[in-house]
């Protein structure tokens, strides 16, 4: 008897549906990203410099160099997410990068006190725009640094903790920090963060430069990917870093959007992609 002939499929198959998906997802960004490297100044520096010109004003005499190159990021915003990258780094080593707890009442309120510094030297060093403007003390670029760092390690160690609260299923019980000998191990990660910037040793800034530019991405990423967990509805779902794949392909869309959109408007308003002239 002859076999009985079955017409073919018209749809692909459940498997193929999902690849293609997948890589239309990932064209977006793609896209996106070789637009933005075309689109930028040469070179890794030069790439790190268009990060930081979208977040950052850059201004040269508020800076470190290297050489006679500013940093991609001022005094201040290098503090800022070096200090955020250096506590990532120091949470994910200890084994608490998926902690769901915030620290103790007393560490908050020291991380409050780093947000008022921070803020207070801010004001302090805008108002030398002005000369005849009243000033607490002379703003200069090692206490930009110090302030910065003391509150990025702050601030990411709160929207580390509301992002683990936001997409784990089974967070770790555990605090990021949880006792002063924990939060004395960060402070001490901190000050050397901060000596080897105030060294300007080349062959320390370069590398940090680097990673200065990259903490702008991952935090922006970081911040899009729980809001994508959000409006998608997958709350505490996540058991493995592979379940945040598509949220974190769509945070990083938005990240890179938002960095070629600042870029574009500002290159736009002043014709150069360097810092504010004083």
């Amino acid at each position: 008897m002859a076999r009985m002939a079955f017409p073919p499929t018209a749809e692909p198959s459940l498997l193929t549906r999902m690849r293609l998906s997948r890589a239309w997802a990932l064209t977006l960004p793609a896209a996106l990203t070789a637009l933005w490297l075309v689109a930028t100044p040469a070179g890794l520096l030069g790439k790190a410099d268009a990060i930081g010109y979208a977040v950052c004003h850059r201004i040269d005499l508020r800076s470190f160099h290297l050489g006679e190159r500013a940093l991609p990021l001022c005094a201040r915003c290098s503090g800022l997410y070096l200090g955020a990258l250096m506590a990532g780094l120091t949470y994910a080593l200890r084994g608490v990068g998926r902690s769901v707890l915030f620290p103790p009442r007393w560490i908050m309120a020291l991380f409050a006190l780093f947000g008022a510094a921070y803020i207070v030297d801010g004001v302090n060093s805008y108002l030398s725009f002005f000369p005849q403007a009243p000033q607490l003390y002379e703003p200069n670029n090692a206490l930009r640094l110090t302030t910065g760092t003391l509150f990025g390690m702050a601030f990411l160690t709160v929207v580390l903790t509301e992002f683990n609260r936001s997409i784990w299923q089974e967070g770790s019980p555990r605090p990021l920090l949880g006792s002063a000998r924990d939060l004395a191990w960060l402070l001490c990660m901190a000050g050397g963060l901060i000596a080897v910037v105030l060294s300007e040793n080349p062959l320390l800034l370069y590398p940090l430069a680097l990673l200065s530019s990259a903490g702008v991405l991952i935090l922006l990423m970081g911040v899009y990917t729980v809001l994508a967990i959000i409006v998608l509805r997958r709350d505490n779902r996540a058991t493995t870093w592979r379940d945040l794949s598509a949220p974190a392909v769509v945070g990083l869309t938005l990240a890179i959007a938002q960095i070629a959109l600042l870029d574009l408007g500002r290159y736009v308003l002043t014709g150069t992609w360097g810092g504010f002239p004083l």
